[in-house]
């Protein structure tokens, strides 16, 4: 058993917009705070050893210009790193292409602000599921990264795809998806599109649809 409200309201979400040479683009901003210094943090989102016990197996050349693979899911190219603070890359899957951005801040205490955005064009996915879509998987790759960094160990078995759809995982779901209607919403989206997104995204995620 976790807590799920209590890891659900340690994030902040944001959503913003960004002009690009490709068209406009919306933003999901993911953040957590942790017990831990950058240098720590850095490795555990870039050291592939790392990243399988918490998030998903990760192959390919780790490097700027080399090519990721997640294991059943997205693909990509490493497009900038900059140790401890940072990495950006593309973020390939189902045939559309978005970015990512990673940025580590360090904060007092020596604790680490861990912080994601993922930018993704405007299209027909982001109208029928608004940020969500995104931000609820994000969501739970944040608390896996807490879960790991908690206790060091792989906890990918305990809350994998099976813990997902367990009672527990859809309410984190349901949880996540709600603070993203509410970061929507805060940014400036109608509530009533926003709120119909949202409710798709959470069906979609908990099985409900």
């Amino acid at each position: 058993m976790i807590d799920v409200t209590g890891h659900v309201n340690a994030v902040e979400r944001r959503v913003g917009e960004r002009v690009l040479e490709a068209g406009t683009a919306k933003t999901a901003v993911v953040s957590r705070v942790y017990e831990t210094d950058a240098e720590d943090l850095w490795e555990a989102v870039t050291d592939p050893e790392r990243i399988s016990r918490w998030f998903l197996p990760v192959s390919g050349d780790l490097r700027p210009g080399g090519r990721y693979h997640l294991e059943g899911n997205a693909s990509g190219t490493v497009e900038r790193c900059d140790p401890p603070k940072g990495f950006s890359a593309t973020w390939e899957f189902g045939g559309q292409t978005s970015w990512i951005e990673v940025r580590l801040t360090p904060e007092d205490g020596g604790r680490t602000r861990f912080e994601l955005e993922h930018i993704a064009l405007v299209g027909d996915h982001w109208d029928e599921f608004g940020p969500g879509a995104v931000g609820i998987g994000w969501d739970m790759g944040v608390l896996g990264l807490s879960l790991h960094l908690e206790t060091g160990g792989d906890i990918r078995s305990e809350f994998g795809q099976v813990w997902a759809m367990s009672d527990e995982g859809r309410e984190f779901a349901r949880q996540a998806g709600e603070g993203w209607f509410a970061a929507d919403v805060a940014s400036g989206a109608d509530e009533s599109t926003a709120r119909a997104a949202a409710d798709r995204t959470i069906a979609a995620y908990t099985g409900a649809g």
